[in-house]
C-alpha cells in the first residue's frame, strides 16, 4: 500500500492543476536544486478591471537563466510559464516537469533561456485576500492576471519580448489570452490543458459548487472567520479532487477498497494544510468573464494547444478545441490518447507526455524574434 500511495503521490503533484492536491502528493524525494532568482515586483495604485485600485500589488516571481538580447536590444531568449488554480511559479521546479525541460541539452534548457515563474495574483508570494483585506481585496479576473503579467516581465524584469508562452490549466487559459491581448510580444504560444471558450456547463458548475460550499458555511462569516471553515473545505477539496481525477490510473493504483480510502484521508489531510477559504473563492471566481473565442483571429503567433482524453475537467467529447483552433491562423490542436502516462487534468504538468510536441513548435516558431 505505501508503494502504491507513494506512486500516485507522485503522479498528482504533476497532475494536479490545484496546488492543494499537488502539495498533498509531494512525493518523497526532493525536487532536483536548480539555480533561481526569487524577487518581488510592485505595481503602484494597480487598476483593476472592475474598477478598484490596490496602493501596493506585490507579485512575486521565480526565475532560471539569464536574459540574452539581440543587437537591437531585444531580449530573445525568455520564456514565461503560469501556473494553475491555487499554484504558484516554484511548482514547475519538480522533477517531471523542469527535470524533462529545463536541464543541459534540454528544450527550456536554463543556460540558455531565461525563465519566468510568476506567482500570479491571489497566488503564492503575490498579494492575495489573506494578507488581511479579505473579501476586501479587489476582486480580480484573469484579465487583471494576465495584466499583472505583463507588467511583471516588462516594468519588474525588462523584457520586451517572449520565445514563449506557455501555460496550464488556468495558466493555459492566460496563453489564449497573451496571444490575443498581446499578439506581437512572443514568438510562440503553448496552452495545456483548457478550452478557448467562456467556461460554462459542468465545469462551470463544479467552480460554483466549491465556492459555494465554502460560503455556506457558518463559519466562514462572509470571510470573517477567526479558523477556517473546515467542513465546508472538505466538501470543496472533495470536488476539486474530483476535478484532476485520473480514473484508469487511480483504479491501477489503488486496487482496493482500504487502499482507495487510505489515499482519500491522506490526501484530504495534506490538503487541508495551509489552505486559506477566502484565497480559494477568489481563485475559483476570477475565471468568471473568461472567453477568448471572439477574439481568437487576432493571434498571430504559432500555436499549440494540448488536451489529454482523459481530462474531466475539458472532456474531448465536447469537441470545442477541434472547431476554435480553425479560427488561430498558426493554430494547430493535438489531443493526447488515454495511456499509461496520461494523468487526466493534469497531463498538463507531464512534460515526458507533450514535450515532442513543444520540440515541433519551437523549430516552427524559430526566427520569428527576428521579423
Amino acid at each position: 500500500m505505501i508503494r502504491n500511495l507513494c506512486a500516485i503521490f507522485l503522479g498528482l503533484i504533476a497532475a494536479s492543476v490545484f496546488a492543494r492536491v499537488s502539495q498533498a502528493q509531494t512525493p518523497a524525494a526532493a525536487p532536483q536544486h536548480w539555480q533561481t532568482e526569487e524577487g518581488s515586483f510592485v505595481v503602484h495604485d494597480f487598476h483593476f478591471h472592475d474598477g478598484e485600485t490596490l496602493q501596493n500589488l506585490r507579485l512575486h516571481y521565480t526565475t532560471l537563466g539569464k536574459p540574452a538580447r539581440d543587437a537591437n536590444g531585444r531580449v530573445t531568449n525568455a520564456v514565461l510559464i503560469l501556473h494553475g488554480t491555487g499554484g504558484m511559479g516554484e511548482h514547475f521546479l519538480w522533477p517531471m516537469f523542469a527535470g524533462v525541460l529545463f536541464g543541459p541539452g534540454q528544450l527550456l534548457d536554463s543556460s540558455k533561456h531565461f525563465i519566468i515563474l510568476p506567482d500570479d495574483i491571489g497566488h503564492g508570494k503575490s498579494s492575495k485576500p489573506s494578507d488581511g483585506l479579505r473579501m476586501k481585496f479587489p476582486k480580480y479576473d484573469y484579465a487583471d492576471m494576465v495584466k499583472g503579467e505583463y507588467d511583471l516581465v516588462t516594468e519588474g524584469l525588462n523584457v520586451n519580448h517572449l520565445r514563449l508562452v506557455m501555460g496550464t490549466s488556468m495558466g493555459c487559459m492566460h496563453t489564449w489570452m497573451w496571444g490575443e491581448t498581446y499578439p506581437q510580444f512572443m514568438d510562440a504560444l503553448m496552452p495545456l490543458a483548457c478550452l478557448p471558450v467562456e467556461i460554462a456547463g459542468r465545469n462551470r458548475m463544479t467552480r460554483k459548487m466549491i465556492m459555494d460550499l465554502i460560503e455556506s458555511d457558518p463559519a466562514w462569516d462572509g470571510g470573517n472567520y477567526k479558523s477556517e471553515p473546515m467542513n465546508g473545505l472538505r466538501a470543496a477539496m472533495d470536488v476539486e479532487l474530483l476535478m484532476v481525477s485520473a480514473p484508469l490510473y487511480w483504479q491501477k493504483e489503488n486496487p482496493t477498497r482500504d487502499e482507495a480510502d487510505a489515499f482519500l484521508a491522506k490526501s484530504l489531510a495534506e490538503r487541508l494544510k495551509g489552505v486559506d477559504a477566502n484565497d480559494m473563492i477568489y481563485a475559483f471566481n476570477a475565471s468568471r468573464d473568461y472567453d477568448p473565442s471572439p477574439e481568437l483571429g487576432k493571434i498571430t503567433a504559432p500555436l499549440m494547444a494540448i488536451n489529454s482524453a482523459d481530462d474531466f475537467v475539458n472532456p474531448p467529447e465536447l469537441h470545442i478545441d477541434e472547431r476554435l483552433i480553425r479560427k488561430v491562423r498558426h493554430g494547430r490542436f493535438v489531443l493526447l490518447p488515454i495511456s499509461d502516462q496520461t494523468r487526466g487534468h493534469g497531463t498538463h504538468t507531464l512534460a515526458a507526455v507533450w514535450k515532442d510536441y513543444l520540440a515541433q513548435l519551437l523549430v516552427e516558431s524559430r526566427g520569428r524574434s527576428s521579423n
